[in-house]
């Protein structure tokens, strides 16, 4: 194990298809080997090789100031596409969170890219449910050289990722929460129709409900065929302008603000006893700005803190 170095996340990030920089300044193009790293504090590493698929990926853990000094069972959160995630995460939570006061103090686990691999190519290929590139006419939008390995990536998760979490920390893991966007978004809906179980709620960042011409709504349909019940709460953001319209920053080719809230009606519709789904559209936000403000409002929310609530 060892702490989370942000030389270690500066190697990677330059891959990250979402356009965020850590909060800290740089002074030259490559950093000094020479000189001592800033490391993400409460935060540890665990290298874990996937068993099925031999991938090396990292679990990146954070623990709550309070950790060190309680024996209590923290809820916890786990958060894919770590390299963009999980500082951001880490702040909102230090500093939004109030010690618990906005925000209940959580452990926070972040899934990192297998190494190797560019952020766009283990993306598309955990995250995605289906091989779109079987298709004889897929989209141009589909350039990587593989997709459609969801089911292993969900089953390294809860096979491996999840036992080592509840051996090496006080954590709940009746209260595991998810949390990821555009693919991760996609994937985080695939688990909650083939293995809902697996977390208790599903914080959905303008998922790719679009992908491989909807496929997620057949994954809908069979769930349903064969269900009576969903046991999970779902909250699903996007960004104002992420629907289609002839002006600046919005949408030109997919309407994911439609898709979401015809995914929220689908499922409402079916009458599940203990299924809570929500819809939320937040303004002046497109695909890239919006899950700052997304994560920020899915915390207070989901994770409210002991209160009264303090802007500080």
């Amino acid at each position: 194990m060892q702490s989370l170095s942000i030389g270690w996340v500066g190697k990677v990030i330059r891959n990250v298809s979402l356009c965020m920089t850590l909060a800290m300044v740089v002074s030259s193009a490559k950093a000094d080997e020479s000189l001592p790293r800033y490391e993400v504090p409460n935060t540890i590493v665990h290298t874990l090789p996937s068993a099925q698929s031999h991938r090396l990926y990292q679990v990146w853990v954070d623990l709550p100031v309070s950790y060190a000094s309680t024996n209590k069972k923290y809820p916890v959160l786990f958060v894919v596409d770590a390299d963009y995630s999980f500082p951001l995460i880490h702040s909102i939570r230090n500093r939004l969170g109030a010690g618990g006061q906005n925000i209940e103090e959580f452990v926070l686990v972040g899934l990192s890219y297998a190494a190797g691999d560019s952020s766009a190519e283990s993306r598309s290929r955990d995250f995605t449910p289906t091989n779109v590139l079987q298709h004889p006419r897929r989209p141009d939008q589909y350039q990587a050289s593989h997709y459609g390995e969801a089911e292993a990536y969900r089953d390294y998760v809860e096979g491996q990722v999840f036992p080592l979490i509840a051996d090496k920390y006080r954590v709940d893991m009746s209260r595991r929460y998810f949390v990821g966007h555009s693919y991760g978004g996609l994937f985080g809906a695939f688990v909650l129709l083939t293995k809902p179980e697996m977390f208790q709620t599903y914080i959905l960042s303008s998922p790719s409900l679009q992908y491989d011409d909807h496929v997620i709504k057949r994954y809908e349909e069979v769930y349903a065929k064969t269900h009576r019940d969903l046991t999970a709460r779902v909250l699903l953001y996007d960004g104002e302008f992420e629907a289609i319209k002839k002006a600046p920053r919005y949408n030109k080719t997919f309407d994911m603000v439609q898709d979401a809230r015809e995914f929220t009606l689908s499922l409402k519709e079916r009458k599940y006893p203990h299924l809570s789904v929500e819809n939320f559209v937040i303004p002046d936000e497109d695909h890239l700005s919006v899950y700052p403000s997304m994560i920020s409002r899915a915390l207070l929310r989901v994770l409210p803190g002991t209160g009264p609530y303090t802007g500080g």
